[in-house]
């Protein structure tokens, strides 16, 4: 993969190379193999007469043109789309043709996609190093699962948040790989915690590679890191040689704090570092100025993998996302890619590619993220003002400043049978949210067998219409008083 030669300004050529954390990978890592047939075949050049490749003819592909009907960001649901259109042999516009993205293809993805990601990404985050790549996915969870794979053997552990994303957890499971849980508070992971738990695995002779976080509208607990908190985790992964997995899918959706936060016991504060948290920034070439910077933003060694997935800012069932990191560790993830999904659906990313390169644009891209905020925005705040009314006494949560979900404090005392009773009730009477288990990165050990006072519920305030917020939470309010009855 070549390395990106971009940088954050005009003087980028004068930025250094990632440093080499190779050390860090699992020996099979080590060694960068490719696929047994290329490794014996090589590249094709254009003059070469092709018969290597088990691929089928692209005159056999049924499909001859789709077309998909793309809202365009700014204009009103009463106003025309647009029209996307990709050809079966016929590049369109930046895209490649329809056959081409029909075809088996190598783990990097579709170069046209690729290319509108680097560029993305160089004004989003302007990276502090010269050869970082980016490599599309499958979403996030399988750039998890693969991320882990590089740094993580069986019987290793690495460092989450207490509370953390399911799917990640999954992943350490099935690959053997002991969670190690940091403590957390409102904005996330606490950077203390971090130090004292790589020292001690350290001086017990089995220190951390890697600490997985999502730093951003975290999930479950919708938790932000402010800028401070950032570069102290930072910090704390220099110090101890650590890579950090930063899972942002909901980088964003930074919707800022609430115009007026309830008295809902722990409102979150807006963070003061010198970022402007509104709705309403124009974007531009420069970084959006409502966004916090990423850990990727402030990374200068190129110790951070961050993972992007569109499913929560497009579509989930796209099944596509994106990974940046040193060129180096991305050619590694390229051969986990090559032999497992080849890489992501090409109907998928040509879809997406056609929106963004041609039918958007990157002006059109930031519209939408913008509308994006904004609609969350206002969904958050109702919610919150809501819940503030129905849950008093009865709860407490922190606002967040970002994401999709709000963490649940409930006061249901020390027996522990009340969180299935909370559930039950919940049950009968009709409302879902999600309780604290799967989240857990503790184990059954601070699971519902010794439970403290405070439990917790994951309420996802972006699923349902906005007329359900009040029924909902009447119901949980009438599910608490059952349950602690």
């Amino acid at each position: 993969m070549a390395p990106n030669a971009a940088g954050p300004n005009a003087d980028s050529a004068v930025l250094s190379p990632a440093r080499d954390l190779s050390r860090l990978l699992v020996p099979s890592m080590r060694v960068h193999q490719k696929s047994p047939l290329k490794a014996v075949m090589g590249s094709p050049t254009l003059e070469m007469i092709n018969m290597a490749g088990g691929m089928p003819s692209p005159a056999t592909f049924p499909l001859v043109q789709l077309q998909a009907q793309v809202r365009v960001p700014g204009r009103g649901a009463g106003e025309p789309a647009a029209t996307l259109v990709l050809d079966k042999e016929r590049q369109s516009g930046s895209a490649e043709a329809l056959d081409t993205m029909l075809q088996y293809g190598d783990g990097r993805g579709v170069d046209s996609l690729c290319s509108f990601l680097r560029a993305h990404t160089q004004q989003a985050h302007s990276p502090q190093y010269a050869d970082w790549e980016v490599i599309t996915s499958c979403g996030s969870t399988d750039a998890i699962a693969k991320v882990i794979s590089l740094f993580c053997d069986a019987g290793d552990a690495l460092a989450v948040e207490r509370w953390t994303f399911p799917g990640a957890l999954s992943s350490l499971a099935r690959a053997g790989v002991a969670p190690v849980a940091v403590d957390m508070d409102d904005e996330g992971m606490l950077p203390e915690a971090l130090d004292r738990v790589c020292a001690a695995r350290s001086a017990g002779g089995a220190p951390l590679h890697a600490v997985y976080v999502v730093p951003t509208g975290q999930n479950p607990t919708g938790a932000t890191m402010s800028l401070a908190r950032r570069k102290a985790v930072y910090a704390v992964a220099q110090k101890h040689d650590l890579v950090i997995i930063e899972d942002d899918p909901y980088y964003f959706l930074q919707i800022g704090p609430a115009a007026a936060a309830p008295d809902s016991g722990e409102a979150g504060a807006a963070a003061s570092d010198g970022y402007d948290s509104g709705c309403d920034a124009t974007g531009g070439e420069a970084r959006d100025p409502a966004l916090l910077p990423s850990l990727l933003s402030l990374d200068t060694d190129g110790r951070v993998i961050r993972l992007d997935s569109f499913s929560k800012i497009l579509a989930p069932n796209l099944r596509c996302g994106w990974i940046t990191g040193p060129a180096y560790l991305l050619d590694r993830v390229q051969i986990l890619n090559e032999s497992t999904i080849l890489q992501p659906s090409g109907l998928s990313q040509g879809v997406v590619s056609k929106m963004l390169n041609d039918t958007w644009g990157m002006d059109g891209w930031n519209a939408h993220l913008r509308d994006l905020r904004a609609e969350y925005r206002l969904r958050r705040d109702l919610f919150v003002q809501i819940a503030a009314k129905h849950l008093d006494g009865l709860a407490e949560f922190a606002v967040p400043t970002a994401g999709m979900f709000v963490w649940l404090r409930v006061r249901l005392g020390t027996d522990p049978g009340a969180m299935q009773r909370l559930l039950a009730a919940m049950n009968k009477v009709g409302v879902m949210m999600a309780p604290e288990m799967p989240f857990n990165s503790c184990g059954a050990a601070a699971g519902p067998a010794a439970p403290g006072p405070d439990r917790y519920l994951r309420a996802a305030f972006a699923l349902v219409d906005t007329d359900m917020y009040e029924p909902a939470l009447k119901r949980l309010a009438q599910s608490i008083r059952t349950a602690t009855a």
